[in-house]
């Protein structure tokens, strides 16, 4: 299949990018990497009579930056730039790790870390990682700009906080600085969606973790007791798995996934 028609806009700035979605309203969308974004407008899910294309923004970082103790990511930071980064692997390696995992090569050549976030998919590592973190996103629109802690950056599937007329132009992930982190997900071929995928962050005796694709949102839980922590989760039956398998999952990913981070502080 093939999208409906759509009007195509190319900005050069971020101010055009501000402007454009201020003029254009609800029927515009950004486009970035497009990984999602165009499956969607093919099989015709969406249908905006406008996309806005960032990939021609002047002067934009190709690469993650050290800023007052996190990597910042501008919008056009590739998911394949990301995993490779010499000072990911140094500063953040949870993320590093969690890129493997991340759809297929191919994929990550084109898709951007900023725009992973913005697609707020439950089943998406990226907002996983985020929410765990407590890192932040930088919102900008022809209104201002603003910063969203992760907590209050998702609110529901596909879901960001966003206002009308705002995009992220900024993703900020605090750097480990000593703690340990790991990654556990289970899917039934590498580079699908995973059935459940969890990641902790360990500092002395005390775990966090974060799931995937365990209900509407990404939800960080500190535990003690990672099946008391698993029963507060509201995964759904779909057709991969039902409720229970995911739960299971949960507790086991969880486990394992917290022991290798508290090895690794």
């Amino acid at each position: 299949m093939k999208p409906a028609p759509f009007a195509y806009h190319r900005p050069s700035t971020r101010e055009e990018v501000d402007d454009l979605l201020a003029e254009l309203g609800a029927e515009a969308k950004v486009l970035a990497g497009g990984q999602s974004l165009i499956p969607i407008l093919n099989m015709r899910l969406a249908a905006p009579a406008h996309l806005v294309d960032i990939n021609f923004l002047q002067d934009e970082p190709a690469e993650p930056v050290l800023a007052d103790g996190a990597l910042a990511f501008g919008p056009l930071v590739r998911l394949r730039t990301a995993e490779r980064s010499a000072l990911v692997a140094e500063r953040l390696p949870l993320l590093a790790e969690v890129l493997f995992h991340v759809a297929h090569p191919a994929i990550r050549s084109r898709g951007t870390v900023v725009g992973s976030i913005a697609h707020a998919d439950p089943a998406a590592e990226l907002p996983a990682v985020l929410s765990l973190l407590e890192g932040e996103a930088r919102v900008r629109g022809s209104g201002g700009r603003r910063t969203v802690p992760a907590r209050e950056l998702f609110v529901g599937h596909l879901e960001c906080s966003l206002r009308p007329g705002e995009w992220i132009e900024e993703v900020r992930l605090p750097v480990q600085d000593g703690r340990g982190g790991a990654f556990e997900e289970f899917a039934r071929r590498q580079g699908d969606y995973a059935l459940c995928g969890v990641a902790a962050l360990a500092s002395g005796d005390r775990v966090a973790l974060s799931f995937v694709g365990m209900g509407a949102v990404p939800t960080r839980l500190e535990v003690d007791d990672v099946r008391a922590a698993v029963e507060t989760l509201e995964p759904e039956d779909d057709i991969h798995a039902t409720a229970p398998y995911r739960r299971w999952l949960a507790e086991r990913l969880g486990a394992r996934a917290a022991r290798r981070a508290r090895e690794a502080a």
